[in-house]
């Protein structure tokens, strides 16, 4: 499932929930950066952690995207 993040991805880490929401930085081989609110910039072994993506945030945030270029 890594394989399929990319960078703005918004994920979870499923050992560390106070971590908080991360957003991934880079993503090179099975090196994941990301960085969480409570964590800060953490760079994850992709090959040994699963990250979760969190969907409903990144629907938030493409919905707010959208509404900041319509009010214009």
């Amino acid at each position: 499932m890594n394989e399929f993040l990319e960078p703005g991805s918004f994920v979870r880490h499923p050992e560390r929930p106070d971590w908080g929401l991360g957003q991934v930085q880079s993503v090179i081989a099975a090196r994941i950066t990301v960085n969480f609110e409570n964590a800060g910039k953490v760079v994850i072994d992709g090959s040994r952690i699963l990250l979760t993506p969190d969907t409903g945030r990144q629907e938030t945030h493409v919905n707010e995207s959208h509404r900041s270029v319509k009010g214009r």
